[in-house]
Formats: C-alpha cells, structure tokens, sequence
C-alpha cells in the first residue's frame, strides 16, 4: 500500500523505520515543524524527520491542517492509508476522509485505559501492574477509535517511562506492520473500545515534579519513575533544586518526620508519610548525575530535612 506517515518524537521512529522496510511504499512524511533546541535554541529537526530524509522520503511540516492549501497538499498524495505515531497535532475530520483506507495510530498505552498525551507516564505514577499498546482507527474522538491491536507488557518495581517508552516505541512498530499487512489483506477485524473504562492520561506539568515528603515511599517512588526522564522528580536540599533521577523503596518504617534524611547506613535514605525512600541517584544544579552515597559524602546530609 502507499501510505503517508505522520509522526515527531523519538517514539515514532522505529514505527517508520519497520515501515520503510516493508514491502509497502511510504510516500511522504508529515511532522512538526522544526523547533528551537539546546542553549543555542538553534532550529533543530524531529527525529522522525532526520530518518525520512536520510531515507529520501518528502518531508511537510505544516503548522496545522486549518488550511485549504494544507488539506490539497495531503490529497493530492493519493494515499492508501495514513499512519499516525505521536505526530502532536488532532487531525480535523477533513484529513481523516482522505486516505481511501483510513488513519491509523499506534497508541503507548493497553485502550481504553490512559487515552491522551502521557499514557506511559500516568501508568508508571498509578503503579499498574502492566502496560503496553493499542493499534487502532483514527477517529475524532481523543484515542477512541476502535482497537486493531494490541500487545502488553509488564511494568518492573524498577521499570521508568524512558526504560518502557524504549520498549514500548518498538512493540508499536512490530505490531503496525502486522497490522498493515491485514488492511492490504482485507483480513483485519476490529474491537470497539469500553467507554466504562476509559482513564485519561493528561499532559505532564512542569510544576508536577516536586516531590510531597508526606506521601508514601511507594507513590514518591512510583513519582520518581514516571518522571524519568521528563520533567524529572525533584525536591529541596538546602534551599538548592535536588533532581531525583533513582530510588528504591525500603521495607522498614520511618522513624523521624517526612523529608528527614537518615545516613546511617551509607545511604541516602528519605522518611516518608509512610515508610522510607533511598534516593540512588540524584544531580544538583549544573552538576552531573551521582549516585545517592556518593552526594551524601560530598554534602552534610545527616538530619537534614528536604522539601524546604
């Protein structure tokens, strides 16, 4: 089939790059346009787009598909089909009728449960026991179409959203290609989703990155996982920004108030609400990431109390 890929981040790219090397013809790419990046805040291309044009496929990055000019563009691609990985814009009903066999989009999350912008995010911080991701038909709806596919996987006690976007990026790749090859086929059945058990999952803030000493070992845990590697958990040590990039819950009670750092053991051990977090890898400002023993031997730490 000719098919138009729609995608931006690092996660779409080995969904394009399975694409590319299928019997089946990718025509174009469409991604975001390029953004300022990095303390030069030069222009900086998507991943998506520095494989496409390594592999000499056309490239556009409109704004937004509001446009006429924008719509006759993609129509004029005569696509089969058109594939949707984390592109970053809604696709108005005018882009979804063009392709003669639909849109299709590779979803990091087990549908109906965490529709939205950070499924793999929200999984890891509500402590789900597994994930995983949905194939499914492009729809107007926010990620409600009707499933083609899916795979699952489980998330570890020491599972991250890095570590689990890594696998997850190529699950979606493998089962899209199965999933194309069933479209061309005219073998494919659907499944609508459970609108009973539809959870969303919200855009991450900034702002949600402060870690709350009164809440258990095993939510600030679950916290510090979910936000590796974007926004990155985070406390005060000192009145000083202590990222928090690692821990590991203890199996043993908190003896003194929520924030107090205990060193006794050589460690960078935190009382919680319930419960005690060993911090294993933390980073001060314009500092490098350091493992816990290591930041409590360079800095007083015994006694002292995070978070203010």
């Amino acid at each position: 089939m000719k098919i138009v890929f729609a995608g931006t981040p690092d996660f779409a790219v080995p969904t394009l790059r399975a694409l590319l090397d299928s019997p089946h013809q990718v025509c174009a790419v469409y991604t975001q346009p390029d953004r300022p990046a990095g303390r030069g805040r030069k222009l900086t291309a998507s991943p998506v787009k520095e494989l496409a044009v390594t592999a000499n496929i056309p490239v556009y990055q409109p704004e937004n598909f509001k446009s006429p000019e924008a719509i006759a563009q993609l129509a004029v691609l005569d696509a089969d089909l058109m594939v949707v990985v984390a592109y970053g814009l809604i696709l108005p009903q005018a882009v979804l009728d063009i392709p003669k066999r639909g849109c299709i989009n590779v979803h990091g999350s087990l549908l109906p449960r965490w529709r939205g912008a950070a499924p793999i995010h929200r999984a890891v911080m509500a402590g789900d026991a597994k994930t995983g991701i949905t194939i499914m038909n492009v729809v107007k709806k926010l990620d409600a179409g009707a499933m083609l596919y899916k795979a699952e996987c489980p998330i570890s006690a020491d599972a991250t959203s890095s570590s689990l976007h890594d696998q997850l990026a190529q699950m979606g790749a493998e089962g899209l290609v199965k999933v194309v090859d069933q479209i061309a086929s005219g073998s494919l059945h659907s499944e609508p989703q459970d609108e009973a058990l539809v959870t969303y999952a919200h855009k991450l803030e900034k702002q949600e990155s402060n870690l709350d000493w009164q809440n258990s070992a095993v939510e600030l845990d679950r916290k510090v996982r979910g936000l590796n590697a974007w926004p990155v958990a985070q406390t005060l040590y000192q009145g000083q920004v202590l990222r928090v990039w690692r821990s590991q819950v203890l199996d043993k009670a908190a003896e003194q108030a929520p924030g107090t750092v205990d060193c006794k053991e050589h460690a960078l051990d935190v009382a919680t609400g319930d419960g005690v977090l060993r911090l294993l890898e933390v980073q001060l400002p314009g500092g490098k990431r350091i493992a816990g023993k290591d930041f409590m031997n360079a800095h007083p730490s015994d006694r002292v109390i995070l978070g203010s």
